[in-house]
């Protein structure tokens, strides 16, 4: 059985499963990128919960996994050389799990680039951006008076969905036919954009056929419906 009790993070959620990788989330635009690629590999994993209602994303025992205090983050008792290993950052976490498992990012030196790029295109700008807007949005646009920030996350917002909308023109993913690691860094965040955080009309989603299309494909597909609620909410 392997031993995991070296980890402090252990200690607040212990492991049922400890041969299984361990998953620190919550199902955020940011978490739910890390329990879709989970779902679609059928890599056996247990996943825990990190309640921000109760900031336990700012605990010891998560910051000694993560010093930076946010979800998701991993610890996988068969890491690299059979040992444990200890890795946060989504993106980071998204090449990981696609290498160890050799699914949803291309062979080809030139298609895995692309897919990268992509990934970090979400990392630099669809979140930070998507997620602006839906605070000033759904939590405290309502008690600014001068809209010109919101305004400016909007914009860059609608802009990003342009850049996007040009890149799925005539394709049924991000690299074509083929669904990566760069089409599950972004369903999370375009579906939160529109259906949690309920910006869709301010953007002015519908005129993105071509994302609204390519985020329809994505949702239909049964691991992405299971990951977008993993960890269950209490």
């Amino acid at each position: 059985m392997s031993d995991l009790s070296a980890f402090p993070i252990t200690q607040r959620w212990p492991a049922e499963h400890p041969e299984r990788l361990q998953l620190y989330s919550l199902p955020t635009p940011n978490g739910v990128k890390v329990s879709i690629l989970l779902e679609e590999t059928g890599l056996p994993y247990e996943a825990h919960l990190v309640d921000f209602a109760k900031d336990d994303q700012k605990s010891p025992e998560f910051e000694s996994l993560n010093p930076n205090g946010k979800i998701p983050a991993i610890l996988d008792p068969n890491g690299p050389g059979g040992q444990p290993l200890a890795l946060f950052e989504s993106g980071a976490i998204l090449l990981y799990l696609a290498e160890k498992t050799g699914q949803f990012l291309p062979s080809d030196p030139v298609a895995r680039l692309q897919a990268i790029q992509w990934v970090m295109f979400q990392m630099g700008g669809v979140g930070p951006m998507f997620g602006q807007v839906g605070f000033f949005v759904k939590f405290a646009g309502k008690d600014f008076e001068d809209k010109r920030p919101r305004d400016r996350y909007v914009a860059e917002a609608k802009r990003l969905l342009g850049v996007m909308d040009a890149a799925l023109a005539g394709k049924t993913w991000f690299l074509g036919d083929a669904y990566t690691i760069a089409d599950i860094s972004m369903l999370g965040w375009v579906n939160g954009l529109v259906n949690f955080y309920g910006a869709g009309e301010l953007v002015g989603f519908d005129a993105f056929a071509n994302v609204k299309a390519w985020l329809a494909r994505g949702l239909a597909r049964p691991a992405v419906q299971r990951g977008l609620h993993i960890p269950a909410r209490p």
